[in-house]
């Protein structure tokens, strides 16, 4: 009996996370692979600027509803990839964490503990890398594991 490789899939529900999950689906075998789903909710930085300067009874309650809503996204993006997964034959599990995308997928890799990520690359360049970071290459640099990085093809 085969040893089974698990396999952490980090999405953020961008083109380059359903890259991600095409690359499973089409170059790993179902029967020994369990893929663990993983979207990172960094909840405060979706909050828009205006935030920053509430006040007022109804500040708190606006604050949990926009956090409430980040974390209901995180878990349908989660829930209907696992449901490709699944459909695909794989054995997937789910994981929606309140953090910052690279210490969730880096902690997880090491407490699961995952044999492979794979993750979806913006590819950004220049000064949106300088500026935005690469999570990529940030859980490639922190990780315990080997990791995959997918992009999607550009159209021509």
């Amino acid at each position: 009996m085969a040893d089974t490789l698990k396999i952490l899939l980090a999405v953020d529900g961008s083109p380059f996370s359903d890259a991600a999950v095409r690359l499973i689906v089409q170059h790993y075998r179902s029967d020994n692979v369990e893929v663990q789903v993983l979207h990172a909710v960094d909840w405060l930085r979706e909050l828009p600027d205006s935030f920053r300067f509430g006040e007022g009874p109804t500040y708190a309650q606006q604050i949990l509803e926009r956090r409430e809503a980040s974390f209901e996204r995180g878990r349908a993006l989660v829930a209907r990839v696992a449901g490709e997964l699944r459909a695909a034959g794989f054995n997937a599990t789910t994981a929606t964490l309140d953090a910052e995308a690279r210490r969730a997928i880096v902690d997880t890799a090491r407490q699961w503990p995952a044999d492979l990520i794979v993750i979806g690359s913006h590819g950004r360049t220049g000064i949106d890398r300088f500026l935005l970071g690469s999570v990529a290459e940030s859980v490639m640099r922190h990780t315990p594991c080997s990791v995959e990085i997918v992009r999607e093809p550009k159209a021509s």
